[in-house]
């Protein structure tokens, strides 16, 4: 698993530390999205203001993107490999109502939008709500 991390953070020009492997082991680990409230809860010997430098650190590499998505603090979420997070990439969150858990939603993208003449797309935020599988169950 670590040279897989370490595979993953060296593919984004990212050195890896030994923070940096525990906060993107944690994050491969996770199927939802998580804020660095969270981070720090599952993390609790770790620096508030490392873990922050390094959720920047990845978002500044293209190895997370945040999602704002209403809820509180953003969140977090692993990038696919390929990922270069230019708006044509980008794919529907769906925010659950009940345990408050984001997920990437990645083999649903945004739908295309059309600006007018002189706008310049540069991000889109689309967060569905509603209940997800593991609270209907």
């Amino acid at each position: 698993m670590n040279e897989q991390i370490d595979e993953k953070l060296n593919s984004r020009e990212i050195k890896p530390t030994a923070m940096r492997e525990l906060v993107l082991k944690l994050m491969m680990e996770k199927l939802s999205a998580i804020s660095l409230p969270e981070l720090e809860e599952q993390l609790s010997y770790a620096d508030k203001a490392t873990l922050y430098r390094t959720l920047k650190t990845f978002e500044k590499n293209k190895l997370i993107h945040s999602i704002n998505d209403g809820n509180g603090p953003l969140k977090y979420a692993l990038c696919m490999d390929d990922c270069e997070c230019e708006p044509e990439e980008l794919h529907i969150h769906f925010s659950c109502t009940v345990c408050n858990k984001t997920y990437c939603l990645n083999e649903i993208p945004v739908p295309k939008i059309s600006l007018p003449k002189g706008f310049n797309l540069t991000s889109v935020e689309t967060v569905v709500k509603g209940v997800c599988a593991n609270c209907i169950s």
